[in-house]
């Protein structure tokens, strides 16, 4: 029986990683601030699916609650297999527009959680010679985009960095860079998501997840999904940044 850890779990990505995991049998370990939300997926995941839920309010931008997480992965009695670092949020604002506390709050989720919770598992998961880490991060990782995409940027060139570090010792680090995800992401930044993309580039959480969980078990290093933002992908290695930052409001999670 193996046990999967997601961070932001009780919406968007994190709950569709959270439910597929279990539909494959996972017991799991939910995390997010809402100790209500927390407990009502966990009993909806476990009516489901049958297997054991545990729940964990935190905080990510709190140090001490950050700590809590940590200690729950790297708790050699309670091994977890699988670390799924989805908990992130977005600001509508320029960067100027923006207080600098809140800008650090931002990346206190984006990129401090994501190196503490993953030197947290990867311990472990090494000493054990099996697991793995899914950094979810975004397209707009290949974007001149201010300090989110900054901040995806790293997860990449970390995840990319890690995989190549430990995957001869059995442990997958795989970044996940979804573009446009019909999730509540964008309403939390008060963003109509209508006139936020075209339609054909809005992707539903439950493939994305899928095919994720498919090139995870593959032992690839990167997933992107669909055909459509591969193409894109592509094309902002070929595209001068300078006309890249026309469209600033592509690549969000």
């Amino acid at each position: 029986m193996s046990t999967s850890l997601v961070t932001g779990a009780t919406a968007g990505i994190g709950h569709e990683f959270a439910r597929q995991l279990a539909a494959r049998g996972d017991d799991l370990v939910l995390v997010a601030r809402s100790t209500t939300r927390l407990e009502e997926v966990a009993a909806e995941l476990r009516s489901a699916y049958g297997v054991a839920t545990e729940t964990l309010a935190a905080d990510l931008t709190d140090p001490d609650q950050l700590a809590l997480v940590e200690a729950r992965l790297a708790d050699g009695d309670r091994p977890v297999d699988l670390l799924v670092n989805n908990a992130g949020f977005g600001l509508k604002g320029a960067f100027l527009d923006n207080d600098v506390d809140t800008e650090q709050r931002q990346q206190d989720v984006l990129v401090r959680a994501v190196l503490r919770l993953t030197h947290a598992a990867l311990g472990g998961m090494v000493e054990r010679g099996h697991g793995g880490v899914i950094n979810v991060s975004s397209v707009a990782a290949f974007l001149p985009r201010g300090t989110y995409s900054a901040a995806k940027a790293w997860v990449n060139s970390f995840s990319a960095w890690a995989h190549n570090e430990y995957a001869g010792r059995g442990v997958t680090v795989m970044a996940l860079c979804p573009g446009f995800v019909k999730t509540e992401f964008h309403q939390r930044l008060g963003v109509d998501r209508d006139s936020t993309a075209p339609k054909a580039l809005w992707l539903e959480p439950d493939r994305l997840v899928r095919d994720a969980l498919a090139d995870f078990d593959k032992g690839r290093s990167l997933s992107i999904p669909s055909k459509r933002y591969k193409a894109i992908v592509t094309a902002t290695r070929l595209v001068p940044h300078t006309m890249l930052q026309r469209y600033q409001s592509w690549g969000r999670k």
